[in-house]
């Protein structure tokens, strides 16, 4: 269902903006296993889409390139997770409800889009249903859901520190020109843990007052993602990824989550589109897409 029709059909949509970790630095693992991180996170243009419409019984349906494979691996309880914690809490002011998933996100590919499909969740209930709630219980919500839910329901430029529940925003972040690519090849998030050498890695530390493009770009390309030399030892396409989006002019390139899709920053989107452009006609087999990011200034 192209996105048109997604709005003509259900009354309420949700974008699910895909999670971008500009750094991921572990920096210690607490007592029960969580590890501790500090990220740098933004969010691009492009993601999945919900759709919400009452109904008289629950339904849920999906669409979109990646619809079939999350059917197929019964990914979708994250969607009604967030659905079902979401009424347990309104109670009876709610009523049933037709969720339609449009999956353009690759599964498990370390951009967050089951985090992202249950914040979408949680805000387009909450519109469709007419309720609102305080900040914090929708933030504890999201965080029942999952250490990246608290992030991607603000879905706005981010530090996030602990397991990524201590959210600090960053107005000043500018929005970037930025390639995606995933081979399509899923990741092991605990295997890449288990392999990391070390947990206890210095902490993300920005310089105060950091502005425009260049000072961020440089601010980032002196970051790390602690996750991506284990997760290339899994996964060696993400090693070519980086070299193919280099070759290509990115600024910086480095792996997003615990991968396996890789972002290059580009001078303009239409450095961008030519990149993807370039990389699709090599290897039409991966997931190849040119975005946007959102500025903190949204």
């Amino acid at each position: 269902m192209p996105e048109e029709g997604l709005a003509e059909a259900f009354g309420v949509t949700e974008k699910a903006r895909a999670k971008i970790n500009l750094a991921l630095h572990v920096t210690g693992q607490r007592a029960d296993g969580y590890h501790l991180l500090d990220m740098l996170v933004t969010f691009a243009d492009c993601g999945d889409r919900l759709g919400f419409l009452p109904a008289q019984a629950d339904a849920f349906t999906l669409s979109g390139p990646f619809g079939e494979t999350l059917a197929g691996d019964g990914g979708t309880n994250l969607v009604l997770r967030a659905r079902d914690l979401l009424r347990e809490t309104l109670g009876a002011l709610t009523f049933p409800v037709h969720i339609h998933l449009q999956k353009n996100l690759p599964i498990a590919s370390g951009i967050g889009g089951g985090s992202a499909d249950a914040a979408a969740t949680l805000r387009g209930l909450m519109r469709l249903w007419g309720m609102d709630l305080p900040v914090e219980t929708l933030a504890s919500l999201a965080l029942k859901l999952g250490a990246d839910v608290p992030m991607c329901l603000e879905s706005r430029p981010l530090i996030a520190r602990g397991i990524g529940e201590r959210i600090e925003a960053v107005p000043e972040l500018p929005a970037f020109a930025m390639v995606l690519a995933n081979p399509l090849k899923g990741v092991s998030t605990p295997e890449v843990f288990r392999r990391l050498p070390a947990k206890n890695n210095p902490a993300l530390n920005l310089a105060p007052g950091l502005s425009g493009t260049s000072g961020w770009l440089t601010a980032i390309g002196s970051a790390r993602n602690d996750l991506e030399a284990p997760a290339r030892e899994l996964v060696p396409e993400i090693a070519m990824i980086s070299q193919m989006l280099q070759a290509q002019g990115a600024l910086i390139t480095r792996m997003s989550g615990s991968g396996a899709t890789c972002f290059g920053i580009f001078t303009s989107m239409a450095a961008a589109h030519e990149a993807a452009s370039a990389l699709h006609g090599e290897r039409p087999d991966w997931y190849v897409r040119a975005t946007e990011t959102v500025s903190g200034g949204m």
